[in-house]
């Protein structure tokens, strides 16, 4: 990568499989051919499931009986409910495990007394379960613990828990070990011997389908668990997970809600982040509302967090999400210089720059924002990372991904110089002993370098579909705003236009006159299609002189001082000969 240059990307566009079906989904439909061609990428060929897209019910929800251990988890709430046991509601500190607690403390504090929260501390027990928190169920005379977003890999801590006389049900959705713990339940769409129809369900989403189940089984109205359902959609826009089929319906009605009526925490945090005057997205979730929520479990507590998603008053609420606001702060400043005292160390090893994975290790970074940092680096150097530091005796840290790489079997291939891992294709965390660390990083770049082709290590921008910008109107627009909510497995289409220009407006902008306001044309169409294009500033001498380039990038809607404009947010661009 040339330095202070923007790092050169590969264009992949997506094959379309059967014209055919384009061509009678567009007909169907009435829809551009362009739109229908889109649909069919996503899986969806059929009227009707045409409709259900377009058209996501509650209805079609599945039945939450249909995963392994349901029957016995909903039984054995209902039967400690029935006896007067004090219920524990365990969770990861994430946004994900918080939201899971936050979603079942507030749907059961409305029927029953005896239950309480549990968020370990990131610094003093680490992820998942821990015997600290089993200890304080068994003083504080708890005989039921709900794991939520955690516990798939807890075998130990399920005995030791049923030692004391505390039963287990565990809420995951991480791939499980060889050996499942022994609890009362284990809920978990990824076990081998789970056949429930979707798999890819957060953890807040396996806590919904408990609940669910509950209800069923008691009669409860089903309204109200829905009233809680915008808790599921920030779990699910947080955690990356895709948005397709289940997830798809949680979320659209999930974000139904917070634009409607949301729970007084998330009301005050959206406030807070100065959304409260638009229409909330995904996006806004991912950017705004999810981190300030994990960054009481980075800095503080996660207890914290799931005190603000559950005030029940606006004085709570307001109080909580000052807190929480207070620690995304001091969230930003750590990482940004963590990031930056990062990069430093790459760029003062020659071998390291030239490795095909980042393995970094300080012993004095905080531990709550290595994530996030090995996120920055990726965005720098383009491959696996891995950031870790000392906590306690050991090293631990976390791993992010490049696109298409499968980051959870490089760190299992390292797994006998490792303490403790668990994650997901693309992120993962990971303790190992001091000692361990420099095998590991050479382990870890041996397994990659093995295994990653050179495109993977290239950032790629897959196209959906080839236009014309006159194919830009109200109609498109209108229609393609129906395939939001957007996210993994339903991203924001991008979309190419070939040889166009800027009609000589074009500008910089920002505070470093990093990005780029474009007023691009086409030739034959008299109309000017406004757009923005960041970290692009670099091109704009050669797009000022008039040279022409093909374009890639999204529609969105742009409101500014009530008018709202259609406008296209440019991803990347080349120039005419130039083409990879």
């Amino acid at each position: 990568m040339r330095e202070g240059s923007t790092m050169d990307k590969r264009w992949v566009f997506k094959d379309v499989d059967g014209d055919e079906a384009v061509n009678k989904l567009a007909a169907e439909l009435n829809i551009p051919h362009t739109l229908a061609s889109l649909l069919v990428q996503r899986g969806i060929k059929t009227f009707d499931e045409a409709k259900r897209f377009f058209r996501p019910s509650l209805d079609d929800l599945y039945d939450p009986f249909l995963m392994k251990d349901m029957k016995e988890a909903v039984d054995r709430i209902v039967t400690a409910i029935h006896h007067g046991e004090s219920i524990l509601f365990y969770g990861d500190y994430d946004v994900d495990g918080t939201t899971a607690v936050a979603l079942l403390y507030s749907f059961f504090r409305q029927r029953y007394s005896k239950i309480g929260y549990y968020i370990p501390d990131r610094y003093g027990e680490g992820y998942g379960i821990s015997y600290k928190g089993i200890d304080y169920a068994f003083e504080n005379g708890y005989s039921l613990i709900i794991a939520l977003d955690c516990g798939i890999k807890a075998n130990e801590k399920v005995l030791y828990a049923s030692q004391r006389k505390i039963d287990f049900i565990i809420c995951d959705h991480h791939f499980p070990g060889d050996q499942v713990p022994g609890a009362v339940a284990v809920l978990d769409p990824q076990r081998p011997d789970c056949h429930y129809p979707y798999k890819e369900l957060s953890g807040c989403g396996v806590g919904f389908k408990l609940l669910q189940g509950y209800c069923l089984k008691t009669g409860t109205p089903m309204q109200e668990l829905f009233q809680h359902i915008d808790l599921v959609a920030v779990s699910i826009a947080s955690d990356i997970v895709p948005i397709t089929d289940e997830n798809r319906v949680l979320a659209y009605y999930g974000l139904e809600k917070i634009n409607s009526n949301p729970s007084k925490g998330l009301k005050t945090i959206i406030q807070i982040a100065g959304i409260d005057k638009q229409k909330i997205a995904i996006d806004d979730i991912v950017f705004r509302i999810g981190p300030r929520i994990n960054a009481a479990g980075r800095m503080e507590s996660g207890k914290s967090a799931v005190d603000l998603l559950c005030a029940a008053d606006d004085g709570t609420a307001y109080e909580m999400g000052s807190l929480v606001n207070s620690c995304n702060n001091d969230r930003k400043n750590v990482d940004r210089s963590i990031t930056h005292e990062a990069l430093r160390m790459i760029a003062a090893d020659a071998r390291l720059q030239h490795c095909h994975s980042t393995v970094l290790f300080n012993p004095s970074w905080h531990k709550g924002v290595v994530g996030i940092v090995a996120s920055r680096l990726i965005e720098t150097y383009y491959r696996p990372t891995v950031v870790l530091t000392q906590s306690g005796d050991l090293a631990t840290g976390s791993a992010r991904s490049v696109p298409g790489y499968d980051l959870y079997q490089a760190v299992e291939a390292c797994s006998d110089l490792l303490e403790n891992f668990g994650g997901h294709m693309y992120a993962a965390g990971l303790s190992l002993k001091l000692e361990n660390v420099e095998n590991f990083k050479n382990r870890f770049e041996e397994y990659v370098s093995q295994t990653i082709t050179p495109e993977l290590m290239m950032p790629q921008i897959e196209i959906d579909a080839r236009i014309k910008l006159s194919d830009i109107n109200d109609k498109f627009y209108r229609i393609l705003k129906q395939f939001q909510p957007f996210g993994p497995g339903n991203m924001s289409p991008v979309f190419a236009a070939e040889n166009v220009r800027d009609n000589g407006e074009c500008r910089l902008v920002g505070p470093d006159k990093e990005h780029l306001k474009l007023s691009l044309a086409e030739e034959g169409n008299p109309n000017i299609y406004h757009g923005i294009a960041f970290q692009l500033g670099e091109y704009y001498r050669d797009i000022h002189n008039g040279k022409s380039f093909n374009v890639c990038f999204n529609i969105y809607e742009n409101v500014y001082r009530g008018i709202t404009t259609l406008q296209l947010r440019v991803k990347d661009l080349k120039f005419i000969g130039n083409q990879d």
